[in-house]
């Protein structure tokens, strides 16, 4: 992999969520600012929005490792194409409550049982809900259901939800404004801009132990902003992949032409997936269709990655047990 041939000690533009990664943008750093400013009123929803790939996720991680141990519980959800009686359920797994063969009423009892546990012994519960724009207008009734919960006269539970931007469209409809009522901060997390398209591909590099292996030009940057609208995630497939093309061409050394090069075969295999989805797909219009597409590329690619790095790491336990091995028949 291109790692050992830029003496990289990590993937640096992995495509999965990750706390360490953290870039502070101006609009990230805004993002974080509401984030603890909501978590500091100890109570109702606090909302993050942005494109598909903007980063919701990783700001939200960044915080909860930052938070003290002694002092919260946090539980996260991700698959949210729930109804309102699974809500509970999933909420309820998340924090590790027992719930097999309960009933609604008594999964209920013991979540306000585990709530009081956890303001007894000093803690706050924090729960994250993401990809909230697939919930029911039912499940997000029981998640608003569940945040009128008092315990001693004081809230248990505080929640942060992280949605695409259809999301507001979805709280701001009349059947959710008692929810709409509850949220005590909200923030709409948009593109990074050129300058920080840069920094953020250089930090990330940094991160993994970057030494200028490979030099990147000047003019590197530019196409790399014009071709992802700095998006993290669209930043990370592009870099990703002109790395790799640098390790295949054995260069050390690159710049705008070589980042145009790949970004031309990215948008051909954008342009394979349309191609072969129905007829009936293909009738959206050009823009709504790459965008998918685009998306579908890039679940395509991080399943790819996942599986990349857990192949290395079955072959470097092969290789340890070989290693041994061999070492036990010499003695």
């Amino acid at each position: 992999m291109y790692t050992d041939f830029y003496k990289l000690s990590g993937l640096p533009f992995q495509l999965t969520p990750d706390a360490r990664f953290f870039f502070g943008s101006s609009g990230h750093n805004k993002a974080m600012a509401h984030l603890t400013y909501g978590l500091g009123q100890g109570e109702g929803f606090i909302i993050i929005t942005g494109e598909i790939g903007a980063g919701k996720t990783t700001i939200v991680e960044h915080l909860l490792k930052q938070l003290d141990s002694r002092k919260y519980v946090a539980a996260k959800i991700t698959n949210t194409l729930l109804g309102a009686d699974d809500t509970l359920r999933m909420v309820a797994s998340a924090f590790g409550i027992l719930q097999e063969g309960a009933d609604k009423a008594t999964l209920l009892r013991r979540f306000e049982q585990f709530l009081a546990r956890v303001m007894q012994d000093g803690y706050r519960a924090v729960l994250v809900v993401d990809e909230c724009q697939n919930l029911s207008v039912a499940a997000l009734e029981e998640l608003r259901m569940l945040s009128n919960l008092q315990i001693d006269g004081r809230p248990p539970l505080q929640s942060f939800l992280l949605g695409q931007p259809q999301f507001r469209e979805t709280l701001a409809s009349e059947t959710l404004e008692q929810l709409h009522q509850r949220v005590i901060a909200s923030y709409h997390l948009g593109p990074l801009d050129s300058v920080e398209t840069r920094h953020y591909v250089e930090h990330r590099l940094r991160m993994v132990g970057w030494q200028d292996n490979p030099g990147l030009s000047d003019d590197f940057f530019q196409p790399i902003y014009r071709h992802t609208g700095g998006v993290p995630r669209r930043i990370n497939t592009l870099c990703s992949r002109v790395l790799l093309y640098g390790f295949l061409e054995d260069r050390h050394a690159l710049g705008a032409a070589d980042v145009e090069e790949v970004a031309r075969d990215l948008e051909q295999e954008v342009n394979r997936v349309t191609a072969t989805r129905p007829s009936q797909d293909r009738a959206f219009p050009a823009p709504t269709q790459a965008a998918a597409a685009s998306d579908e590329l890039l679940t395509r690619i991080s399943a790819i990655e996942m599986q990349l790095r857990s192949n290395e790491r079955l072959l470097r336990e092969i290789l340890k047990i070989a290693a041994d091995f061999f070492n036990e028949r010499e003695r």
